[in-house]
């Protein structure tokens, strides 16, 4: 009997067997264009093949199955979320909702529905930004969003985007041709663990996403002398490193003090030409700011720009500033969150909104779609960490809830 919880259990193991697939042992680690990040793929794509869908692989590395409908006007409902990872990540941080998407699908096969509308399941390439510092960028070849100067942005190794894309078997003079006009989608819609607290404490199973905090991502880099350990006199020195921890205390303190309306961390750290004896010359750090208020994130943007330009000057140091990325806050779709909240309450479960904290692929798909996501409960709200599990009673409820959901879509 194809019930939910056999349902739920197989989902279940394919995240796990996704899983084996990483770059090293420690956690799961698929970034963009790596052999892990194609092994993974290649794998979810056997598993959409033998579905009986139609399956490609476009240019940016999406990987994207069809469900077709026999309207020949039909538009397409596009389920998707992405299968790259963060570093040392967790199993379910993506991987969840296209493979609860893949189940979705596998069942209109077994029924052999007709549908009014198409449905494309897709498994985004990139929306970590881990090699590129850059996020979104399966999402935004997809709604014709891609910038091309990112082509020739390099990674950690000196390899551009350009090169990647190629070496992964993609052509980038075909990525405008792989987006979907504006006009062709009816709807999206993303399963998403929360990577928050919230439905944990609640022991509640899903949420209603009601909208998604903006974001702007910088590269602060902070340049002074490089110097002998033992023989440049404490008050006379250049301290690159020094700069750069009091901006981490900095931005700590700003979060704080703004912690209602801001969030803001600083999470990678690199230091030029380090050594134990050698003053840190230059130094490059991250900024990440997010917040629901376009205004107030950008107000937290200036405040603090205008602390570390101080920080700058108060210890002689060179200043880099380099805004890597911004992203407007969005609010998903009214219409298809009522048809949402709808299938949770006939579900038996309590409606619970939420603003997620955290960036998704909805953010560039809204400026094309119109966009929902349901949020499913998730260990102590932990994720981006080794210990990020879902319990399948959770996953068994969720495919309730969406089951409810794309039967009230059909008829929207």
């Amino acid at each position: 009997m194809n019930t939910y919880e056999t349902r739920a259990a197989r989902i279940m193991q394919r995240i796990q067997e996704l899983a084996t697939i990483s770059e090293n042992e420690q956690g799961v680690t698929r970034t963009f264009g790596t052999p892990a990040f194609l092994a993974g793929r290649a794998l979810v794509q056997r598993w959409m093949e033998a579905a009986g869908l139609a399956v490609r692989v476009d240019s940016i590395g999406n990987l994207r199955a069809r469900f077709v409908s026999p309207n020949p006007a039909a538009k397409t409902f596009v389920l998707a979320s992405h299968i790259d990872t963060v570093v040392n990540a967790g199993k379910f941080d993506g991987p969840l909702g296209v493979l609860l998407g893949l189940d979705m699908l596998e069942q209109l096969v077994q029924q052999q529905a007709q549908l009014p509308f198409h449905i494309e399941l897709i498994a985004f390439s990139d929306e970590e930004g881990v090699r590129y510092h850059t996020t979104y960028l399966g999402s935004k070849v997809v709604t014709g969003a891609f910038d091309q100067s990112l082509l020739h942005r390099r990674d950690a190794k000196g390899i551009t985007l350009a090169d990647a894309i190629t070496t992964m078997g993609g052509n980038v003079e075909q990525l405008a041709s792989d987006a979907m006009p504006a006009a062709d989608w009816l709807g999206y819609f993303e399963v998403h663990i929360e990577q928050g607290p919230v439905l944990w404490e609640r022991d509640i199973p899903v949420a209603v996403v009601t909208a998604i905090a903006g974001q702007q991502r910088v590269e602060v880099t902070f340049r002074g002398m490089a110097g002998h350990a033992g023989t440049v006199p404490m008050n006379m020195r250049q301290d690159a490193l020094a700069g750069v921890a009091e901006f981490v205390l900095a931005v700590e303190h700003f979060g704080l003090v703004h912690k209602e309306t801001i969030v803001a961390t600083v999470g990678k750290l690199d230091i030029r030409n380090a050594a134990s004896n050698v003053i840190p010359g230059e130094v490059t750090c991250s900024l990440d700011l997010r917040s629901a208020d376009p205004t107030r994130l950008a107000s937290a943007y200036d405040a603090l720009r205008a602390q570390t330009e101080a920080i700058a000057r108060r210890r002689n140091l060179g200043l880099h500033w380099d805004l890597i990325q911004y992203t407007a806050p969005i609010t998903c779709d009214a219409g298809l969150n009522n048809l949402l909240a709808q299938a949770i309450t006939e579900s038996g479960y309590e409606v619970v909104p939420l603003v997620s904290g955290a960036g998704h692929d909805a953010v560039p798909i809204s400026a094309v779609s119109r966009a929902t996501m349901l949020f499913v409960r998730c260990f102590k709200g932990i994720s981006h960490n080794p210990l990020e599990n879902v319990e399948e009673r959770d996953l068994a409820a969720t495919l309730q809830v969406v089951d409810r959901f794309l039967s009230s879509v059909i008829s929207f």
